[in-house]
């Protein structure tokens, strides 16, 4: 109840506080593009259950019909330039707060996912990632706030390195989120993703969520992880 109540107050709130920004957006995305404002994708929600998430508009209007489905690589040619910047700074995701007032997602929680990609998670993470709902942000993204330059690095197809890698890591961090939530955890999700928004390459969270998942070896890599930021990362996680 208390965590239904901070979604409330916290997501009317940044409506508000916001509307100067959103109202701009609404108007340039009208008369951009293909004229789209909201693009509304199903997503599986808590107990599986599908529900309509609302972004802003940054891709073709049939971009799922065309290659790349679902998922989208850097320098995807379906990506508009104006949808460019909003995904870069988030900015695409602000319509979910109406998702937050619906009670169909909490500002932190594990990423809505499309029934395709939730399908790529290990079983058993599913049933555990169901039991919650899901989240304008969370410790999945914000260890992947940049998913689209992961799968760039990977020798793998984009549809390889997600199924194989990033799914499965991606999945044990919002696992770890379910075993270790709470107000203050929530609160600390939500300053880091204040941060990581004004600074992408930074990896200070570590210092604040301990024992987090081991990154796989093949995404350390792909994350541009050099040998002493390894070196750190297995002293905080210790």
């Amino acid at each position: 109840m208390i965590k239904r109540a901070m979604d409330i107050i916290l997501s009317s709130i940044a409506i508000i506080l916001l509307s100067p920004l959103l109202l701009p957006l609404v108007i340039i995305l009208k008369l951009t593009g293909e004229g789209e404002i909201f693009y509304i994708q199903p997503r599986v929600g808590k107990d599986g259950q599908l529900f309509g998430l609302i972004k802003f508009a940054t891709m073709l209007k049939d971009s799922p019909n065309l290659p790349g489905g679902t998922i989208t690589a850097a320098n995807d040619p379906r990506v508009l330039p104006l949808g460019r910047f909003l995904r870069k700074t988030k900015l695409n995701e602000l319509p979910q707060l109406l998702n937050i007032l619906k009670g169909e997602m909490s500002i932190v929680g594990p990423r809505p996912l499309t029934p395709d990609c939730f399908a790529a998670y290990p079983t058993e993470m599913q049933k555990e990632i169901k039991t919650m709902r899901p989240g304008l942000t969370g410790i999945g993204s914000i260890v992947f706030r940049d998913e689209e330059a992961i799968t760039a690095g990977s020798n793998k197809t984009v549809y390889e390195t997600y199924c194989e890698d990033v799914m499965p890591y991606k999945g044990s961090l919002e696992v770890w989120y379910k075993h270790h939530q709470s107000i203050w955890i929530d609160l600390l999700l939500i300053l880091t993703t204040a941060w990581v928004i004004f600074f992408p390459n930074t990896r200070f969270y570590e210092k604040f969520f301990k024992k987090l998942p081991e990154r796989p070896a093949s995404l350390r890599v792909n994350l541009g992880v050099d040998q002493a930021e390894l070196g750190q990362s297995s002293s905080l996680q210790s």
